[in-house]
């Protein structure tokens, strides 16, 4: 792949990290843009659309959490990927990242190889899944709720719903064949993609989300197994 297309905001306070992070990955081609904390990040951000967004979790003004959820609500970087790297480890600030809608969790320090090679399998799986499967239906109605996939766009009763990026595919999936157990790996590998490490609370949470804003009875877990949509209205 010709990498010299995609644009990578960095998102860092400190200099060192922002330094050594666009060293590594404008040797690989990328474009490289940073900022030094969340306000200046989604402003950025609003400006070049990046094709990815590697971003601190603990900055000034504005943490890199509360960035993620307002470039989130912007529709017209639903396509942009959010990766936080962050020394954070703790279970809380991993779920707080994939709440806001991030797509990945970096722990850093990490080695430049390792973290090239988690970008480009990032970038690779945004091309990917930002193309539909020939013949797959772009609009797909069950019950009282319809989902739009080239509008990123979910209707129940009439309402408009807005779905963070991964909670919009993780649902896409699920609905696309009602009433079908999906597995805990089969979802992560068709919606993270299975050169993603992501922790196995990850799928917990989005579902917990979607059933928050979808309601209780759309998504059913079948224990030990994974979760299906069963169709409800």
């Amino acid at each position: 792949m010709d990498w010299s297309d995609y644009r990578i905001l960095l998102v860092d306070d400190e200099k060192d990290i922002l330094e050594f992070v666009s060293y590594n990955l404008r040797n690989e081609g990328f474009q490289i843009f940073t900022a030094t904390n969340g306000r200046e990040a989604v402003r950025i951000t609003d400006e070049i659309r990046p094709h990815l967004v590697l971003m601190d979790v603990m900055m000034p003004e504005m943490d890199g959490i509360s960035a993620c959820e307002e470039i989130r609500a912007n529709r017209n970087l639903k396509d942009t990927m959010i990766a936080f790297l962050t020394a954070r480890g703790e279970d809380y600030s991993q779920i707080a990242g994939f709440e806001a809608g991030g797509d990945d969790y970096i722990n850093k320090p990490i080695k430049p190889k390792v973290l090239v090679s988690r970008v480009k399998a990032l970038l690779k799986r945004r091309t990917v899944h930002g193309e539909a499967d020939p013949g797959e239906e772009n609009v797909i109605v069950s019950g009282d709720l319809s989902i739009d996939k080239e509008r990123y766009l979910i209707m129940k009763k009439g309402k408009e719903i807005v779905l963070p990026k991964k909670e919009f595919e993780l649902l896409s999936l699920l609905i696309s064949k009602p009433d079908k157990v999906f597995t805990r790996e089969e979802i992560f590998n068709r919606v993270w993609g299975d050169n993603i490490i992501v922790g196995d609370r990850t799928i917990d949470v989005h579902i917990r989300k979607l059933r928050e804003k979808l309601g209780e009875n759309y998504i059913k877990t079948v224990k030990g197994i994974g979760y299906k949509y069963v169709k409800a209205g």
